[in-house]
């Protein structure tokens, strides 16, 4: 409790009518933080209003300049508050191997008892914010209903642009006392205070001493991923990093597929993918570009919703060339995060089109020229936009039933081992290539070329148990239908001996997914090999690429050397889970090693 009781209260605002379980979980949060006032966000335009001139007053925002960037800001982070805080996040379950070897694990208890003091008072001089937000479209059964409690305004005005935020995530809540419960609160911002807990058999989550997009907007990688999946288990779905697009093909039929790319794979660009010139008659229609929540219907099919609103991205390398659509998302109504500012007011950073600036103030506020030895942004900075802005949104975003999909597709930067596509031979050995699917390390991320990293369906650090199990689950889902997409692997990032891409990649890339299409619906041709299905060169368009004949070799063989090498790393991977890891993955192992050795013989 407050020193002085109740005192605090009578800065309160009533809150709406909802269940009795949501205000007795706010005002216990309340006497613990000890805000000056609580604010109910009801998501409404002039609420967002509101909450941005309130920041625009204090600082926490600037504005950009109103007739080249409209309704857009330009939010400053702390220097030490710039990314995910991952050695800092941790799942908190009763048991620890519950967590798995590839997560942080903290008891319950141990969190509660290091991190109260911490939420202790951390509200003083402060308003609470109660932020509800509904994960998916409105009336859908797929949908999720969540409320964090923050200290932000930043925080409360994101969430208004990525989530369905306010009174429409109430009355999904209607009577029901199932939500997942968020905590947050900025404290002091010290990395040593500063931690991200997640309670998956609580549906809770605590985060404090951060004010980062991942550590704070719960309701993204906390909730749709870590919470997410363990609920997904639990109720029979999939919670996944996937984008989703729709593929329409020149007669205007559109198939829909979900893909799990790591970080620096060009995911986002993938969703908004723009036809070349070459590619007359298809196009590509985004419905989600970072998270996918899958069901299987009646019918047998998998159906997938967006659980998102809005889009965070990151801005370094976001461009025209790149990704067009997104450059066209961005131009209004945008929140920009650690970005640089160029005189006329406008953001900036590096690989983004036109010259670059002769001046700018950089994502610190500090003066800034070419040369300085700095980046001008920084390399994680961001953007907040409304995805009902992107040009090639889906006409089924917001569909309640989802989008059927037909394909998922697993890549990764792999310079020589993986070809540019194959297809798994069933459900089993696909859940196999998402199990072992990995990434080279570039310079620019670690200082370190060539590393390779697993990351099993581009979901270690969002899996919120044990991975071990989570392919179980995979397993299990995939087996109750006939109906289950096909799998692929993709890898657009093969180099020749010169370190040069073999692929053109970006828009080019339409080209695979055309090929992918056709196999899911029996009408392409391949060769089976020991890793999967190869594309025959009659299947896939090479029209007008003049790619030479080496190139074309690696791009569509599988090095029989390298997979061999490729066994033992995976077969390592595999070990850390000890007896958890399924049988099955095991035998797809041995499977692929009988298919190698059968090949040399």
């Amino acid at each position: 409790m407050p020193p002085d009781g109740n005192a605090c209260y009578n800065a309160f605002v009533s809150p709406p009518p909802v269940h009795k379980s949501v205000t007795e979980w706010v005002d216990e949060c309340a006497r613990l933080t000890q805000p000056d006032r609580i604010h109910w966000c009801d998501g409404s335009d002039e609420e967002y209003r509101r909450l941005v001139d309130e920041m625009l007053r204090d600082g926490t925002l600037l504005e950009l300049d109103p007739q080249k960037n409209p309704g857009s800001y330009l939010h400053r982070s702390h220097p030490s508050d710039v990314a995910r805080s991952e050695q800092l996040t941790f799942i908190c379950t009763d048991d620890k191997e519950d967590a798995g070897p590839t997560n942080n694990w903290m008891s319950p208890a141990q969190a509660i008892e290091r991190l109260t003091p911490l939420f202790r008072g951390s509200m003083k001089g402060r308003t609470l914010y109660v932020v509800p937000y509904l994960m998916g479209p409105v009336g859908s059964a797929y949908s999720r209903m969540g409320i964090e409690l923050t200290d932000s305004a930043y925080v409360a005005a994101n969430l208004k642009i990525m989530t369905r935020m306010g009174t429409v995530a109430l009355d999904h809540l209607g009577g029901s006392d199932h939500f997942v419960k968020g905590l947050h609160s900025l404290g002091d911002l010290s990395p040593d205070r500063r931690f991200v807990c997640h309670f998956p058999e609580r549906r809770l989550i605590w985060s404090i001493g951060s004010g980062y997009g991942g550590n704070a907007l719960l309701p993204k990688k906390c909730f749709a991923l870590r919470i997410g999946s363990w609920l997904a288990r639990q109720q029979g779905w999939l919670a996944e990093h996937m984008l989703i697009l729709g593929l329409e093909d020149p007669e205007g039929q559109v198939t829909y597929m979900a893909a799990a790319f790591p970080s620096a794979c060009g995911k986002t660009n993938l969703a908004m993918l723009v036809p070349p010139a070459s590619q007359k008659g298809w196009k590509v229609w985004t419905v989600g570009d970072d998270i996918a929540w899958m069901h299987f219907g009646e019918d047998g099919k998998l159906y997938a919703v967006n659980p998102e609103a809005g889009f965070f991205a990151v801005a370094p390398g976001t461009s025209l060339r790149t990704n067009p659509n997104m450059m066209a998302t961005i131009a209004r109504n945008t929140i920009y995060t650690n970005v640089a500012l160029r005189p006329d007011r406008t953001p900036w950073w590096e690989g983004m089109d036109g010259p670059v600036p002769a001046e700018a103030v950089d994502w610190q506020g500090k003066p800034w020229k070419p040369g300085a030895g700095t980046k001008a942004a920084h390399p994680n900075s961001r953007f907040t936009t409304p995805a009902r802005q992107c040009p090639a949104i889906s006409s089924r975003f917001d569909d309640p039933r989802g989008v059927p999909i037909s394909a998922i597709l697993f890549g990764g930067r792999r310079a020589r081992v993986a070809p540019l596509v194959f297809e798994a031979f069933d459900w089993r050995h696909g859940v196999f290539l998402g199990a072992t699917m990995a990434s080279e390390t570039t310079a620019a991320s670690t200082g370190q070329v060539g590393v390779v990293r697993r990351d099993p369906m581009a979901m270690l650090p969002f899996c919120g148990y044990n991975m071990a199990d989570y392919f179980g689950h995979w397993l299990r889902v995939g087996a109750r239908s006939d109906e289950a997409p096909g799998i692929f692997h993709v890898n657009w990032f093969q180099t020749g001996p010169d370190g040069s891409f073999l692929w053109p990649g970006f828009g080019e890339n339409l080209r695979v997914l055309r090929w992918i299409l056709a196999r899911v619906r029996g009408k392409a041709g391949a060769v089976r090999t020991p890793i999967g299905y190869l594309p025959t060169r009659e299947s896939l368009d090479l029209s007008g690429l003049n790619l030479p004949e080496s190139a074309l070799q690696r791009l569509l063989s599988a090095d029989r050397e390298a997979w061999i090498q490729e066994l033992a790393d995976m077969k390592a991977f595999f070990e850390k889970f000890g007896r958890r890891l399924p049988e099955e993955l095991w035998q797809e192992h041995d499977r692929l090693t009988h298919r190698l050795n059968l090949e040399a013989a």
